[in-house]
Parts: C-alpha cells; sequence; structure tokens
C-alpha cells in the first residue's frame, strides 16, 4: 500500500502554538490591570454612600502618615479606597503636606475634595459665645460643650498668675477682662490662646477716651470694668445702663454700700440664681451689702455699652432702683419712694 504523506509543522508554527497561552495570560493580566485601575478611578471620582447622604466629621491626629489617615477616612467611610487616596495624594504631591485638625466633610465629596481639603487645611470651626454679663465659668462650660477644651482647664488658666502677668492683667482673674462676642476656635487651640485672644479684643474696646473718662472720675480700668461688670448684671435694656451708673457712682461718693445681688451671687457661687437672707450676711469681699466700695474685682465680663455707662453715668441723684418687671427698674432719690416702690412690686407679685 502507498503510505500518506505527513506533513510536518514548521518550526515558526510550534513557536506560535506554544507561546500562545503566554499572551492569553498577559491579555488577562492588562484586562485585570485596567478593570483595578477603572475601579480606582470610579472610587475617586464617587462619594461613599455615607458622604452622599450627608457632611461628616472626622478628627485627623498629628503626626500621621499619608497611609494612615488613608485607613482613618476609610474607616470612617468617608473614602472608598485607602490605596486610592494614597497613591493620588503621592501624585499630586501632597502626600507630606495633609495637615492635622478637625474636617467637616462637605455632602456629596469625593476623594478628590477630600485630598484637597486636608491638603488646604480647612478644619472646622466651633462658635462660642460669650455674652455680655458672662462669667469666665459659664465661658468654660460653654467651651467644653463644644468640645474644645475641658472646663477645668480654661478656669485654671483663667486664674494662672503666671497667664495673668504675661497679659499684664493686675488682677487674680481674667474675669471682666474678656470681651463679650463669638468666636470662632478650631480643635487643637489651648485654652491660653482663646482666653488671650478675648483678653486682646477687650484691650482694643478700651479707647483712650474711654480710660480717659474713668481717669478722670478716679478709677482705673480695674475699677472701670469692675463697675462695669456690676452695671452689666444688673440692667437688662441698654436704655438704663447710664441711669444703674449714677445709682452706683453717687452711692460710692458718700461711702453707702452699692447692695449690688449680683456680686453677693458671685460671692456664693449661686450664679444667677434667687438670694436668700443668710445669702446676703455672707461675710465676703465681694458682699457689697455688707462692705463699702467696690469688690476686689470685676463678677463678669461685661460689653461696651456697659463700659461706656461707668465711665459715663447719667446726671441724676438717684441712690435707690427696684424692679418693676422682667425689664425694667423704678428709680428713686429718696428711701421712702424706694421703699414705695418696692412695696409696689411687691403687691404686684402677689396678684
Amino acid at each position: 500500500m502507498m503510505e500518506r504523506p505527513r506533513f510536518l509543522k514548521s518550526s515558526a508554527d510550534a513557536r506560535s502554538h506554544s507561546g500562545r497561552p503566554f499572551r492569553q495570560f498577559a491579555w488577562g493580566v492588562v484586562c485585570l490591570l485596567a478593570l483595578f485601575l477603572g475601579l480606582q478611578v470610579w472610587w475617586l471620582v464617587t462619594a461613599t454612600p455615607t458622604v452622599a447622604a450627608g457632611p461628616r466629621i472626622i478628627e485627623i491626629p498629628a503626626h500621621l502618615g499619608v497611609l494612615d489617615i488613608a485607613r482613618r477616612l476609610d474607616k470612617a467611610d468617608i473614602i472608598r479606597s485607602p490605596f486610592g487616596f494614597a497613591l493620588l495624594a503621592l501624585a499630586q504631591g501632597k502626600a507630606r503636606s495633609l495637615k492635622a485638625g478637625e474636617y467637616e466633610i462637605p455632602q456629596g465629596a469625593n476623594t478628590f475634595a477630600v485630598l484637597s481639603l486636608l491638603e488646604g487645611g480647612k478644619v472646622l470651626y466651633h462658635p462660642v459665645l460669650l455674652k455680655e454679663g458672662g462669667t469666665l465659668s459659664e465661658l468654660a462650660r460653654t467651651i467644653e460643650a463644644e468640645g474644645l477644651a475641658r472646663a477645668d482647664d480654661i478656669v485654671r488658666v483663667g486664674h494662672d498668675p503666671l497667664f495673668l502677668k504675661a497679659l499684664e492683667i493686675s488682677a487674680t482673674s481674667v474675669e471682666g477682662y474678656l470681651f463679650p462676642d463669638t468666636y470662632q476656635f478650631a480643635k487643637g487651640v489651648t485654652p491660653e490662646e482663646m482666653l488671650s485672644r478675648m483678653v486682646m479684643k477687650m484691650r482694643a474696646q478700651l479707647t483712650p477716651e474711654l480710660i480717659g473718662a474713668a481717669r478722670e472720675l478716679g478709677f482705673n480700668v480695674h475699677q472701670l470694668l469692675t463697675l462695669a461688670s456690676i452695671i452689666e448684671r444688673e440692667a437688662v435694656v441698654p436704655s438704663e445702663l447710664p441711669l444703674i451708673s449714677a445709682v452706683f457712682w453717687n452711692r460710692l461718693k458718700i461711702d453707702m454700700p452699692l447692695q449690688a445681688d449680683p456680686t453677693v451671687q458671685y460671692a456664693t457661687g449661686k450664679g444667677r440664681q434667687p438670694l436668700t437672707r443668710n445669702d446676703l450676711l455672707v461675710d465676703h469681699p465681694y458682699n457689697t451689702y455688707r462692705r463699702s466700695g467696690l469688690p476686689p474685682g470685676p463678677i463678669a465680663n461685661p460689653g461696651l455699652l456697659a463700659i461706656r455707662a461707668a465711665a459715663h453715668p447719667a446726671r441724676v441723684n438717684y441712690l435707690y432702683f427696684v424692679a418693676l418687671d422682667e425689664r425694667h427698674h423704678k428709680f428713686s432719690q429718696s428711701l421712702n419712694d424706694h421703699n414705695e416702690a418696692v412695696a409696689r412690686y411687691r403687691m404686684g407679685k402677689l396678684r
């Protein structure tokens, strides 16, 4: 029988057949890499479900590297990929310029926006309101409620002799030297920095004209702020500030006790609570029922209108005043008129 001819594969065909699995593998790797990179890009440009639903607050401690920051953001569900965040930070040259602090991540922010926020150091600021007539203790509680510092630390710094000396305050505390206003503070700001800023703002309000007016009346700045703090706590409507100032000035001239309830509240630590008869008998330097003249220092932090009233009292001869309602007072020159006003006030309360 005649044998059929055999056709042998060429060497080129053999090489082509043997290289096919490698090409398939390489192509698979390329596809997977493309899929991975595409997924990373999608993760970078889209917000997480948590951030898409609303803003988020996160605190970045100091001295964290980019990978630790990425993990912290990922754990809080603020970014979709810690690897993508770190790679983006490195690619943009921002890995070493990310700043510590507390941040509010806006609703819908993607990884690009989060990275820009941390690189720009756009930290979250907390509003701190010190009201006219507010005390250091009340301020301390407000600051603590915002999570900025412990109330005890604020009070401690406010009484620290070295801190007071550095600010050139010749008193036992910063009480009365803090200007009432709304301040914006970021986490990480120290109690010293917060109180210093408030003191500097108060100092800016004490113009040469105000200081000169106080000196003409025989007062220095400390005495001016002390009287202003009492006026601030006694008055409600601004129009009565100069009248209440006049009552206290008239009493000081004749060495008559000021008999100001807020000074006793300060002495007894009762805040703004009503006083009892026993409270009025407390032997304390701040009890102006038992001691003539000004107390040793301010009992609160007065606003600018109260400071101006202390330096510019109304030209009246009033020595007494009593509340007519929650806002207004009845002013009198004589004790008899005052007693009648007190009786009418008490009768009104009984009705």
